[in-house]
């Protein structure tokens, strides 16, 4: 039997929206940006999206940064190992001023598809933090007193032990949709047949 767990648009769709409600994201978070991980967070934030408030400057932005974590080779079963080391692709811009990224003041969800070994999610936190603390610094503040908040919303977080830990003041706005078994998911944008996908993941609801 195989321990793949597929997953539909219909589940990740519901699974937000529900999401949003049971952790009162929209009362007590209130995020103004967001930050997705590519390329597994791009389609849960631009989701996300549908279900936050708008605020005084309309649809909260979306931002993108390319994170590649190096898997070891697939095993014989076809799955990649989680792997250790994290480089960055892609980043925010903090050059030609009219398209400057300002993150200071900012409340700031970062969202990826999911929490496995919380490698890629501590690092994301670290540099987005050195961030903040050179934007601050660039800008006559000493670090932490632009109060950004930093949050993570994932659609699952696999239960298990992780090899990275995250900041006590994260994990107060840490927000997963699903805790997961420790199992291969496999999400419908990596679907080449999508009805396929589809009826196997709709097996498993």
């Amino acid at each position: 039997m195989s321990n793949k767990l597929h997953i539909s648009y219909n589940q990740i769709h519901d699974s937000i929206r529900q999401s949003v409600d049971r952790f009162r994201i929209n009362d007590d978070f209130k995020p103004d940006l967001m930050i997705a991980i590519g390329g597994g967070g791009f389609i849960p934030a631009r989701i996300l999206r549908t279900f936050l408030k708008k605020t005084s400057r309309g649809n909260i932005p979306i931002q993108a940064i390319g994170l590649s974590l190096y898997e070891e080779l697939a095993n014989a079963n076809g799955e990649e190992k989680p792997g250790t080391q994290v480089q960055k692709t892609q980043w925010l811009n903090f050059g030609a001023s009219h398209s400057e990224i300002s993150l200071l003041g900012r409340r700031i969800l970062i969202v990826d598809e999911v929490d496995d070994t919380r490698t890629t999610l501590a690092f994301a936190v670290e540099e987005l933090q050195k961030d903040i603390e050179a934007e601050e610094i660039r800008n006559g503040m000493k670090p932490g007193e632009s109060n950004t908040v930093l949050g993570i919303f994932v659609l699952h977080n696999k239960v298990k032990t992780k090899k990275r830990d995250l900041p006590e003041e994260i994990m107060k706005n840490y927000f997963a949709a699903a805790e997961m078994p420790d199992q291969w998911l496999v999400y419908p944008w990596d679907a080449v047949d999508i009805e396929s996908h589809t009826e196997l993941a709709n097996k498993h609801q």
